[in-house]
């Protein structure tokens, strides 16, 4: 009797164990930064970086230029996924279908800088994203208006922000997007898009959740504590995490 009564003890125990370690189990972020045109040297910085955020802030982070990578066994361990300033076409159409199923299960994503200069013939993934690159002026400094202070990944910042970074214009933007971060057009030279030029948004989307931020060409971005403390909250409202 002892020795059963002392079996079931562990076994209890390595329940309690396991239920334990499974509640404390950390999300896990994808980072993703394939390009198949231009490519930012700033993915460069930005991947360490992104890892570091994890670290400090209680997530798992793997990083891949592999788009074999977008499988449904494979993305369905992820929180949420990362596009780092990806170009072109970056997914077939089988790893796209994957993709796809991953947001409409739930899963969150992320877009950083060049996202939106990416997978322009795929339809689903533009409204995912919420805009698609038309051009740019030079790199220069510009007058950011933060005009939702309220959410994760902006309730730090300044109601104005000046930096200097590279400013994209759009050639569509979607009409469902909750605006984070608008660019004064008036504040630097070559704003094509008007008094409605968003730089950051996020938004419900087929089931996900999706956060874009323009902002991240420059390496400097990637040591700059409000930036980093912007991409932190985006990264974290992908999660599922609300404040």
């Amino acid at each position: 009797m002892k020795k059963i009564s002392l079996v079931l003890i562990i076994c209890f125990l390595t329940a309690i164990y396991g239920v334990q370690a499974w509640a404390k189990a950390k999300p896990k972020v994808l980072v993703f930064s394939k390009t198949a045109a231009f490519h930012h040297k700033s993915i460069a910085v930005g991947v360490p970086a992104i890892i570091k955020l994890g670290q400090e802030n209680s997530f798992d982070v793997d990083t891949t230029t592999n788009s074999e990578k977008f499988t449904a066994d494979n993305l369905k361990q992820y929180a949420a996924v990362v596009f780092l300033s990806t170009t072109g076409d970056v997914l077939n159409d089988a790893q796209q279908t994957a993709f796809e199923q991953y947001v409409k299960a739930g899963g969150g994503f992320v877009g950083v800088h060049a996202a939106t200069d990416t997978e322009y013939d795929w339809p689903w993934y533009g409204k995912l994203v919420g805009a698609y690159f038309k051009s740019h002026p030079k790199q220069q400094e510009a007058t950011l208006n933060v005009v939702d202070r309220s959410f994760i990944a902006t309730k730090h910042l300044p109601e104005t922000w000046k930096r200097w970074d590279e400013w994209y214009n759009y050639k569509w933007i979607a009409d469902d997007l909750h605006v984070l971060i608008k660019i004064d057009e008036k504040s630097y030279t070559g704003g094509e898009n008007g008094d409605n030029h968003p730089m950051s948004w996020y938004h419900e989307f087929d089931g996900g959740r999706s956060f874009y931020t323009e902002l991240g060409h420059t390496d400097e971005s990637y040591t700059d504590p409000l930036y980093l403390k912007h991409l932190l909250g985006g990264i974290q409202y992908a999660i599922g995490k609300k404040k």
